[in-house]
């Protein structure tokens, strides 16, 4: 199931890569050149600092996709949804019975819900300028 994830998340994670260092002016690499530095030691004086926007948005892609792939958990792994944290969850809140209590569930998927809304809250500042410093350039 990891390696699904990793294979469906290289080529979105490889696009947003290669379009922020798209953006970085070439005048910051050929000044790195000017100063003998290596392509490792550009890389990780140069480039790597400056992704930092880039790494947040691939992150917070990668955790939110992951972490709302029920379905896609339960198609690969051929499960049943009782296997599901979220599912046993709600089912142990609600009960057996056949009255549908909307409080609980909804309190049940906040609950769900709140490490990805965690994440974005402290990542979200990155998030938006990573996301758009690869498309626009000026």
């Amino acid at each position: 199931l990891v390696m699904a994830h990793v294979i469906y998340g290289i080529p979105i994670c490889t696009l947003i890569f290669r379009n922020y260092y798209a953006g970085i002016p070439d005048e910051l690499i050929e000044a790195g050149l000017v100063d003998k530095a290596s392509r490792v030691r550009i890389y990780r004086s140069i480039i790597l600092p400056l992704s930092l926007p880039a790494f947040v948005v691939v992150l917070i892609w990668q955790f939110t996709s992951a972490w709302n792939d029920f379905l896609f958990a339960i198609f690969l792994t051929g499960g049943s949804p009782k296997l599901s944290v979220a599912t046993t969850a709600l089912n142990f809140i609600t009960g057996s019975s056949n009255q549908v209590f909307y409080g609980l569930n909804m309190t049940a998927s906040l609950i769900v819900s709140l490490p990805t809304l965690i994440v974005y809250i402290f990542l979200g500042r990155y998030f938006l300028r990573g996301l758009l410093s690869g498309s626009l350039k000026g």
